[in-house]
């Protein structure tokens, strides 16, 4: 099995080492294996999990439902329902974010139109006097 320090784990995922150890004492990171100097050692394993975090993470999901959805995980294979509850209900208020984002998008791109269409008079105004 290979190990990653702290330092690769960070580098590889994204994650600085204090949300690491963070991750570790709230229950997101559970039993990350120690060297016998007492070092962190990660896996591959642990790196991929870390991966599901950063989706969740860079989704909005609140760290107490990412809390809850690792307790799931750890609980074994009879919480797959629950844990597709969490994540459908996670996806639907992504789904409403990015609806909103859309909106507002439209809402830049229109005021952009407007400036262009009065700023291109303007200009050419300036420009024959």
């Amino acid at each position: 099995m290979k190990y990653y320090s702290p330092s690769e784990t960070a580098e590889r995922t994204g994650f600085s080492l204090d949300t690491l150890r963070y991750y570790e004492r709230i229950g997101l990171l559970d039993s990350v294996h120690r060297a016998s100097s007492g070092h962190r050692r990660f896996t591959d394993d642990d790196i991929g999990w870390l991966g599901t975090l950063s989706c969740l993470r860079n989704t909005g999901m609140p760290i107490v439902e990412m809390r809850r959805f690792a307790e799931l995980c750890r609980e074994g294979d009879h919480t797959m329902g629950e844990r597709i509850a969490l994540l459908e209900e996670h996806d639907a208020r992504v789904s409403e974010e990015i609806a909103g984002m859309r909106d507002r998008q439209a809402y830049i791109r229109n005021k952009v139109k407007w400036y262009r269409e009065v700023a291109a008079p303007a200009a050419s105004a300036s420009a024959s006097v």
